[in-house]
């Protein structure tokens, strides 16, 4: 892992197309802007970590749980 240190205003660039701009430090938090083609994906890793653990539980849903819907729908 690089770890750099970096003022408001100052950039880091990834690669030629990617560049993130350090825009507010605050206490704990730093505000990031990142500039990306709009075919690269930039996801938090708390949202990702809970839509994985959402679809784990869903897949682990009772074998029945469809059929059991289903028949709620019908009646």
């Amino acid at each position: 892992m690089l770890v750099l240190t970096r003022k408001v205003g100052e950039r880091i660039l990834i690669g030629d197309d990617i560049v993130i701009t350090v825009l507010d430090s605050r206490g704990d938090g730093v505000r990031i802007g990142i500039d990306a083609p709009r075919g690269v994906k930039i996801q938090r890793e708390e949202v990702v970590k809970a839509v994985a653990e959402a679809n784990a539980e869903a897949a682990a849903a009772p074998a029945d749980a469809e059929a059991r819907l289903l028949s709620l729908i019908h009646n």
